[in-house]
């Protein structure tokens, strides 16, 4: 017999309960946010970037700024990031260093180089050294983020026209580390009797050194060759 007074509120039966809790239980929780260190020497492009981030709360946050290559490196090792956004030239520790420490720790590390350098060495040795983006400081703010997530989701990312310079430099002929100093050198306006002097080998062998530097370079003049050096990241001015 049913006892309870005619009119009275029927109660919720556990079933009901169940169904609520096992609604919730359903629901996806939350993705974790792409944690992002950043690392550039320039305070301004710092902020701009921790504007940007901050902007797609929904799934970035910045745990760590960094103004040296130095520091870089130590707040990549006590945060341990999922995407690091770097810049290619650094004070105290150039960028390809940076990115060479931090993979010597962790060899799956994700790291984007981005920088207003394009040369194709740059691009070459920033890639070899295993950079998995690199990009140009002009790039747009919806295309930077999709970097980010493209490269926290595994993947690599380099504008087109950047590839095909990488492309360029693979394919083209390659000068030696003893070509380099003497180039280097030459940059500094030193004559053939000064660089073999420093290099401690004969003027002949610098005048070989710079037949093969013009030649693998397509140039004709010591000033053509270092200002085509400069522009593709083999020397710095």
């Amino acid at each position: 017999m049913n006892t309870q007074p005619k009119g009275a509120p029927q109660s919720k039966g556990s079933g009901s309960a169940k169904a609520v809790d096992s609604e919730r239980s359903s629901r996806p929780s939350p993705k974790p946010r792409i944690r992002v260190l950043i690392a550039d020497d320039h305070g301004v492009v710092r902020e701009g970037l921790v504007s940007m981030i901050r902007r797609n709360k929904a799934d970035m946050t910045v745990v760590g700024e960094a103004g040296t290559g130095r520091e870089a490196v130590e707040l990549w090792n006590e945060h341990r990031p999922d995407v690091t956004l770097l810049d290619l030239r650094m004070p105290e520790l150039d960028g390809v260093d940076v990115i060479k420490e931090i993979r010597a720790t962790d060899e799956k590390a994700r790291i984007i180089i981005l920088t207003t350098f394009d040369g194709d060495e740059d691009i070459y040795r920033a890639i070899q050294a295993g950079a998995k983006g690199y990009l140009l400081k002009d790039v747009p703010r919806e295309a930077l983020m999709d970097s980010i997530r493209r490269v926290h989701a595994g993947e690599t990312s380099v504008p087109v026209h950047l590839v095909a310079k990488l492309a360029d430099r693979v394919r083209g002929e390659t000068l030696s580390k003893r070509e380099i100093e003497v180039l280097k050198l030459m940059s500094q306006g030193k004559s053939n009797k000064e660089i073999a002097s420093a290099l401690f080998i004969s003027e002949g062998t610098v005048k070989s050194h710079g037949k093969a530097i013009f030649a693998k370079m397509n140039v004709t003049s010591r000033t053509e060759a270092v200002a085509d050096a400069a522009r593709r990241g083999l020397l710095r001015l």
